[in-house]
């Protein structure tokens, strides 16, 4: 049963569910945190990348006398001088790209890198770029939905994606009492992140060192080296920190390969940090949809049907698919259920991964449908959410391991003051501006994934090693917090390393598994150092634990003792056990096949949860309520106030967490109301490739944003309970910014972002 617990507890030192302040905090602060474009090298040659004026068609010649003639050019790869010499290595399920680069005289898209020019200085590099002449023959690409040329692939099912098919939809909506048809579309949405892409490579002899910002780092030292062809043995990859990421950095790009590559054939380090535009078109990016929703319901609310169909874009060569019917064709319980995603091929980049990539467009235009179906039926939208909350989802029957959506929209709702709401569209008003309210639900996949970690522990100290990713959500202190928990030790004794591919293998940084993958490693590691120095001390006539239950010996504020009876400093248990113990093991989640673990080591990710998990259905919930005020002469949309209540297990801390999910939320209004990459569909090129045309929210957008947590045990999800935060605060705030706008506007938007002209 989940209850409503403060947000703001007491601070308290230790371990899970303390509120601890950021471990990290100081170096990030004072500017020695090290981020991988801050790595310095001896010797290193600099690289910029030239790229395609064109998105389809062949390079015809490439001059390149007068960028040679520059003094400091030192040498310029393009495919004429490195074909042959990297392997393209195959997509993943969403982040590379299968593209090749530098291969052959063909262009697939707009901004393809087309030569790399190495200098003794950036400025150098960059100069010379402008001078190479490259001349093209170039075709007629398509671009988007509504260009000639795009090839169209129904998604089958699949490991990772099925088609919903349950029951008779279209009997079921045409003999719906009331029912709804609309189309909704979501834009092409960029990564943006302040840290730029940037790769650094140096060989020593045969063995080759990356620094680069990384979500992945066992899957790009695999991946490079299959590139490369050489032994993974022989790559390092170091990731200390990453400025950002959101999905752009979970696989490996081409500019690795062909970096490192540089570097082999001169000899010499090679560092490139490419510019903001050039991030739009050698990176993935969140592909754009095309939805059509019908929902419908009987008289008394009772949702009878849905059938939901996405239409999405990818490059010609690959598939990447977003697929986010999977999410909403379990989301309420519907007895009749069709869904089906199709693939449009375009001249572009590949998309893939970007936070909450399925969640965020499909929940979009199902909570929107949700709105409107509500005001067909003159039902408040949270008591018809209420009325088809399902505890077992529709699809394939299966209980959800927890599921406390409607706790959270109770707790949102009386924080907000939702029944004070006026329904009747612009019946609430300021001066001049009108006021709305809306709502709509927030949830995501609780994933978890293989993981390995080490800790040691020596006299009163602990150390963590796992090959794990700092990307700004605060894993250092997280997983110091475990660690704390299960050893009985303050935080501040506890010290955490990762970013380095040397270390034991973690999974991805993405799909919210982290916390729940590595933090549950770290404890069975934990609970082994806990056996070792139980037996040591019940086996020792001289312990004062000596013949006691093993079983009952705990490590409690820096002692290690019985349920009853003396205990011992933790300081001298380690002692009698050599001076220090370690433990190295590998945690293999259930329902994953025997060699997802050893996979790992070989860069293959496997997770599971959602709706892949074989016995129960794993999500994080939340509700989101939105307040908006839009100027009834000049049509402006502000966000004035949001309230989230969320429902995601074993909250490790809640300062980070809060400000994950706030983060989120703030990025829900982006989605809404700013964010959009404007395509050129005549040339397929991005047009808004820079951070002064391409829109994100400041502080004078977010002036009010209340995060809740609604306490929930599940111990179904993981041995912890951990469910992953990092994707939901996002997912449902677009879909209640549209509400809320309709609700002060009578206007619907099904298309986003909201601009003004759309209000008029």
């Amino acid at each position: 049963m989940a209850t409503l617990t403060d947000p703001n507890p007491a601070t308290r030192a230790g371990g899970i569910g303390a509120r601890v302040t950021r471990v990290d905090g100081p170096a990030k602060v004072t500017g020695t945190a090290d981020y991988p474009s801050d790595v310095t090298v001896k010797r290193p040659l600099y690289a910029y990348f030239h790229t395609s004026s064109i998105a389809l068609g062949r390079i015809e010649t490439i001059d390149e006398q007068e960028a040679r003639a520059l003094p400091g050019v030192v040498d310029i790869l393009t495919w004429r001088n490195t074909a042959g010499m990297l392997d393209t290595v195959p997509p993943s399920k969403g982040g590379s790209t299968s593209i090749p680069v530098l291969q052959s005289a063909d262009i697939h898209h707009d901004g393809e890198i087309v030569a790399v020019i190495l200098a003794e200085d950036y400025e150098t590099a960059r100069d010379a770029s402008h001078r190479l002449r490259v001349a093209y023959s170039a075709r007629t690409p398509t671009a988007t939905f509504g260009s000639t040329g795009l090839g169209p692939e129904v998604q089958k099912d699949g490991p990772r994606f099925k088609n919903s098919n349950v029951g008779n939809a279209a009997a079921a909506l045409q003999s719906a009492a009331v029912k709804i048809e609309q189309h909704y579309a979501t834009p092409t949405q960029h990564h943006n992140a302040i840290e730029l892409f940037t790769t650094t490579a140096q060989w020593q002899g045969d063995e080759l060192t990356i620094y680069e910002p990384s979500q992945f780092l066992v899957g790009s030292q695999n991946t490079i080296a299959t590139a490369l062809r050489i032994d993974p043995a022989k790559v390092r990859i170091i990731s200390k920190y990453v400025g950002g990421a959101f999905g752009a950095k979970g696989m490996t790009t081409s500019r690795t390969g062909l970096i490192a590559l540089a570097a082999r054939k001169l000899g010499r380090p090679v560092k490139m940090v490419a510019t903001r535009d050039q991030g739009f078109t050698i990176a993935t990016y969140r592909a754009e949809t095309r939805q059509l929703v019908r929902l419908g319901a009987s008289r008394d609310g009772k949702f009878t049907a849905l059938v939901h169909e996405g239409d999405e874009v990818s490059s010609r060569m690959d598939s990447y698919k977003v697929g986010g019917t999977e999410t909403t064709a379990r989301m309420y319980a519907i007895p009749n259920v069709a869904s089906k995603v199709t693939v449009q091929h375009a001249d572009r980049n590949t998309p893939g991964f970007m936070r909450a990539p399925a969640e965020v467009p499909y929940m979009f235009a199902l909570e929107s449908a949700i709105d409107e179906l509500a005001i067909a039926l003159q039902m408040d939208p949270v008591e018809l959410r209420r009325i088809n909350d399902a505890q077992v989802e529709p699809i394939e029957k299966r209980r959800y391991s927890s599921r406390s959506l409607v706790q959270c929209y109770d707790a949102a709702a009386k924080a907000f003051g939702w029944d004070h709401r006026r329904a009747r569209p612009m019946s609430m008003r300021d001066g001049d501006w009108q006021i709305g309210w809306g709502c709509a639900t927030a949830c995501y996949p609780s994933m978890i994934a293989p993981s390995f970690a080490r800790v040691s522990l020596s006299d009163t100290h602990a150390k963590v090693e796992v090959a794990g990713h700092e990307i700004g959500t605060g894993a250092y202190t997280i997983y110091a917090q475990t660690a704390a928990q299960m050893l009985g030790l303050p935080v501040d004794k506890v010290e955490v390393v990762m970013g380095d591919s040397r270390l034991p293998p973690a999974p991805v940084a993405g799909g919210s598994n982290n916390a729940a993958s590595i933090s549950n490693a770290i404890a069975m590691a934990c609970m082994r150092i806990r056996e070792q120095l139980a037996s040591a001390a019940v086996n020792d006539p001289k312990s004062p634990l000596h013949r006691r239950d093993m079983a009952s010996v705990q490590l409690v504020d820096g002692q290690l003792r019985a349920a009853t009876g003396p205990g011992e400093p933790l300081a001298a248990a380690v002692a009698r056990a050599g001076g220090g113990v370690e433990a190295m093991v590998g945690n293999q989640p259930r329902n994953l096949p025997p060699e997802a673990l050893a996979g790992l080591r070989k860069g293959r990710l496997m997770m599971t949860g959602g709706s892949m998990a074989e016995d129960f259905v794993k999500y994080a919930f939340g509700a989101e309520f939105v307040e908006v005020r839009v100027h009834r002469l000049t049509r402006e949309v502000r966000v004035s106030r949001m309230v989230g209540a969320f429902a995601a297990g074993t909250i490790i801390n809640p300062i980070t967490a809060r400000s994950q999910l706030m983060g989120g939320m703030i990025w829900g209004i982006s989605s809404a109301l700013h964010e959009a990459t404007e395509i050129d569909h005549r040339n397929a090129r991005y047009t808004n490739d820079n951070l002064a045309e391409y829109l994100i929210p400041v502080n004078a957008d977010v002036p009010k944003v209340d995060v809740l947590f609604v306490a929930e045990t599940d111990r179904e999800v993981n041995p912890l309970g951990i469910k992953g935060i990092g994707e939901l605060g996002c997912v449902g705030t677009a879909a209640a910014v549209c509400n809320a706008i309709f609700n002060a506007t009578g206007v619907r938007i099904r298309e986003l972002p909201v601009r003004i002209e759309k209000l008029l």
